[in-house]
């Protein structure tokens, strides 16, 4: 297995535990946070799949999905289209309202297929490329990747225990 088959295989597998966790819910049932302040499972999906867009869309130097597709206005959030949820307070958690478990999924499979497109065309010598200088040592396009994995499965994983909890009444 290559290295870009290895990354094509992990943002699958975030695409199938978020099609897990949201898919056929109703918006109420998306905007629900457990004990009243937690992050709900539309907020988590939302915020993932927007960091997977803006990471990616860096990383390769094009314009995120988010704004070149049209998605912020079929969001129609109440947010900066540059937002990606990144330090959002209690508040800023619940504007995060969305219409449809179809709107979300069909946002994030949007961003998984431009993801898909990206890792599948790189080597190994792509991924030693340093993405970030901000840091010490310098981030590689490697890390970077492998970064955002491990956050997505994180708040994916959360969307699918906000789910089962929903399930439990």
């Amino acid at each position: 297995m290559t290295s870009a088959q290895l990354l094509t295989d992990a943002f699958g597998r975030i695409r199938e535990t978020v099609r897990e966790a949201a898919g056929g819910l109703t918006p109420r049932q998306l905007a629900h946070r457990a004990g009243g302040e937690a992050n709900s499972i539309g907020w988590l999906v939302w915020h993932l799949t927007r960091v997977q867009d803006d990471h990616i869309a860096d990383a390769a130097g094009t314009e995120q999905v988010w704004i070149r597709d049209g998605w912020a206005g079929r969001f129609g959030l109440p947010l900066d289209p540059s937002d990606t949820g990144y330090g959002h307070t209690g508040d800023e958690v619940a504007a995060v309202q969305v219409d449809s478990a179809d709107l979300l999924t069909g946002y994030h499979d949007a961003v998984h297929d431009r993801t898909v497109e990206y890792v599948g065309s790189l080597t190994d010598d792509d991924l030693r490329r340093v993405v970030d200088r901000a840091w010490d040592p310098p981030v590689t396009l490697a890390v970077r990747l492998i970064s955002v994995i491990s956050d997505d499965l994180q708040h994916a994983g959360q969307a699918a225990f906000v789910r089962g909890l929903l399930r439990r009444g």
